[in-house]
């Protein structure tokens, strides 16, 4: 279809068949990839039975080929359309001021490191600083591949218990924050916005001071009255740059929506609306009086709390998605 001549007349159906390419061979790359480990350990092996090449050897690229096999399969649990697209991920404190708001913030780190450990690339596009410490809110963009299949998985209330390093007596506080993915829509699925069902407001971007504080009003937000939805945006210097990723991040947030009325999974909408305070929470992390993070819903558990907070969240990611296939 691509070497056609006429390819090009209808640029949104040539820029879907290209999608579908890209997409396609995500499967075919990965599956060509294994068969080459696989011709390569057998022609190994042959050269260990004549004793050219040590057990070693043999049982190292044995154990790439498992890795890399058991990766494939994982990743055909993320088979439908939307797994495949960027993410953006919202994070917001729950009650409890400067406590929830630092908590906040250590969740945006884990989220970035465990972004930047798969190769994703990582934008903040909206964030708001807490009066004291921490954050009001951030909304980050991910991008890569797959990336909203594995972030769906955070979706929920995350509770961290802790003596506070704002506590002049030491005490041990517990902290709630809510975290919520949802996919980012690209110029081949098609989401209609009628502008009469739109609301926009625009505002000074936030900064550190000086001249990084930005002197006309670029930040945007967005309110979509159907629906309630409101987006705000000051990713970047030029107002109207922030308005096209603000009605782009509106349409995202309609499209998961339509996801999720596809899918009849109201239960786990309301469920990702909780109340962000106690016995809603998917995830404790635990730094006192014992160190322990431990996922509710698959009851996984890991004592090296800090790795878990510098980005080492894969277990969790799997574990319920595994559940979640079976």
């Amino acid at each position: 279809m691509t070497s056609k001549p006429e390819f090009w007349k209808n640029k949104k159906e040539a820029e879907s068949v290209l999608k579908k390419i890209k997409n396609s061979k995500v499967w075919t790359d990965s599956f060509s990839k294994v068969h080459e480990m696989f011709l390569d350990l057998s022609t190994l092996n042959e050269f260990y039975l004549a004793g050219e090449v040590s057990e070693d050897e043999i049982d190292k690229d044995y154990k790439k080929l498992i890795e890399k096999l058991e990766s494939v399969e994982f990743q055909r649990m993320l088979s439908s359309e939307e797994d495949q697209l960027n993410a953006i991920l919202e994070i917001n404190p729950g009650a409890g001021g400067t406590e929830s708001q630092d908590w906040a913030e250590i969740l945006m780190r884990m989220y970035v490191m465990w972004a930047e450990s798969h190769k994703f690339k990582v934008k903040k596009v909206n964030l708001q600083q807490g009066d004291t410490a921490g954050l009001k809110s951030v909304t980050l963009g991910i991008e890569g591949p797959f990336a909203y299949g594995y972030l769906k998985s955070e979706i929920g209330v995350h509770r961290l218990v802790r003596i506070s390093p704002f506590d002049s007596g030491a005490r041990r506080h517990t902290s709630f924050a809510s975290v919520y993915a949802y996919p980012e829509v690209d110029n081949t699925i098609d989401i209609q916005v009628n502008p009469s069902d739109t609301e926009w407001e625009t505002f000074r971007s936030s900064g550190a001071g000086g001249q990084s504080v930005n002197k006309i009003e670029s930040a945007v937000r967005l309110k979509h009255l159907p629906s309630g939805i409101i987006v705000e945006c000051q990713q970047e210097r030029s107002q109207l740059q922030n308005k096209e990723k603000a009605m782009n991040m509106l349409k995202s947030k309609l499209y998961q929506l339509e996801i999720e009325k596809k899918n009849k999974a109201r239960e786990a909408i309301e469920s990702s609306k909780l109340q962000i305070d106690f016995g809603s929470q998917i995830r404790n992390y635990v730094l006192h009086p014992y160190k322990l993070v431990k996922d509710l819903r698959t009851n996984i558990e890991r004592n090296d709390v800090s790795n878990v907070l510098d980005g080492d969240i894969d277990a969790f990611i799997k574990a319920f998605l595994l559940e979640k296939e079976n």
